[in-house]
């Protein structure tokens, strides 16, 4: 499967992560943890909090997969809008997702304040605005439901955006307690949190596959070496895809660039987080270097010669795009790459067991705001693993009821 094509910006912010050794011997422990991305890495973070054995590998380096690739936004309203999470799920599910998601946020800035190194988190505020006159109204009953149950919202009407903003909208909602963060530095720091406490971590170690064992299982490394544990964790992103093949997932392309440093964010109050009601969706937020970094775009996945292509031109489509909403500020891309994404049917990630693989677990935090629901979905498997059961696992279980009738 295809994962990333381009110039990636977040490396090039953390130049000398921790390295860590491959797997060269047998190995125990009570939980692996497949996957060293901000899913793994979060899941390892709880665990530790009840002082489990664990281990994580990755075949790749640690936070070499999609977490090099993920723009940072993290955002307490999601691609599935309130008013669409109500229709499906009902209203207290629906209510439940979005405090659920407000809360994870929230968790992120505080395990963000005990890590060694800062990644880079920042509160910020959110423009959702409409794409087109015809959202207007959508957006306000949406802006009226989010009130209703107690999120920091605003509406704005076109006049209050000309005179925040350097554009005009037909409408927008104005939210409060949003974040971005530099999703590199925060995997890779949450990790050396969790080796502080015990936690043994092996790159490049691929797993290739596992068996019931002893009443667990016993894991096995390309390498030939063997991992034995209680449990297993799949933390591996679009990859789970490769291993059963989710009718609830849709696998796509997505592309992002960043700036040049800009010298004023010039009709942009607050560096807010900027995104729409179209779908595919534009997203856009700064970086402390004073970059600007805007994503979207998504098309459905093609072959790797297709996607280096369709990169360049989607590069020059993102730029045209931010200098339609800033046209008064002078930049360019010096960073763009195309990423393999993944979201769902129902909108909502995929969480906790898998029929046919017995003691295993699974955390897919699929959708638009990948690091808020792995966050949430850390805290899950965490607690199925350390207390049996959670009591919001159901609303994302793999067998959840049929998502065909779900609005997005």
């Amino acid at each position: 499967m295809i994962f990333v094509t381009g110039k990636l910006y977040w490396p090039e912010t953390l130049p000398a992560p921790p390295l860590y050794p491959s797997l060269t011997e047998d190995v125990k422990c009570d939980v692996l943890i497949i996957g060293g991305g901000e899913a793994g890495a979060l899941v390892s973070y709880y665990l530790k909090q009840h002082d489990v054995d664990v281990i994580l590998v990755d075949k790749r380096r640690v936070s070499g997969g999609s977490s090099s690739a993920n723009t940072g936004l993290l955002q307490i309203c999601n691609d599935k809008t309130l008013t669409a999470c109500i229709h499906s799920f009902g209203e207290k599910n629906g209510v439940r997702f979005y405090e659920l998601t407000r809360q994870a946020v929230d968790e992120l800035e505080k395990i963000s304040e005990q890590l060694d190194q800062s990644p880079d988190y920042i509160r910020r505020d959110s423009l959702y605005y409409a794409s087109e006159p015809a959202d207007a109204k959508s957006l306000r009953t949406e802006y009226q439901l989010l009130k209703r149950f107690g999120f920091p919202v605003t509406y704005l009407e076109r006049p209050d955006i000309e005179k925040r903003f350097s554009f005009s909208k037909a409408g927008a909602i104005y939210s409060k307690g949003d974040a971005e963060l530099n999703p590199y530095k925060f995997a890779n720091g949450v990790i050396t949190h969790s080796v502080k406490k015990g936690m043994r971590v092996y790159e490049n170690t691929e797993v290739v596959h596992q068996k019931v064992h002893d009443g667990g299982l016993l894991v096995y490394t390309k390498s030939g070496h063997t991992i034995k544990c209680r449990r297993a964790v799949f933390a591996t992103g679009y990859e789970a895809q490769s291993m059963k093949r989710n009718a609830n997932a849709v696998i796509s392309s997505s592309f992002s660039i960043v700036t040049n440093q800009v010298e004023a964010l010039t009709g942009w109050p607050h560096a807010c987080l900027i995104w729409e009601t179209a779908r595919p969706y534009l997203y856009i937020r700064t970086c402390p270097e004073g970059r600007i970094i805007v994503g979207g775009l998504d098309e459905p996945l093609n072959d790797l010669q297709k996607k280096a292509a369709s990169s360049l031109k989607k590069r020059d489509h993102l730029l045209a795009k931010i200098q339609e909403l800033f046209p008064q500020i002078p930049m360019r891309a010096e960073y763009y790459w195309g990423a393999t994404f993944v979201d769902t049917h129902d909108g909502l990630p995929l969480f906790g067991e898998q029929e046919g693989y017995p003691h295993c677990l699974f955390t897919l935090g699929y959708g638009g705001n990948g690091t808020v629901y792995s966050t949430i979905g850390a805290q899950i498997i965490s607690d199925l693993i350390t207390k049996g059961s959670h009591a919001d696992a159901d609303l994302f279980a793999f067998d959840r009821r049929k998502y065909a009738s779900a609005t997005v």
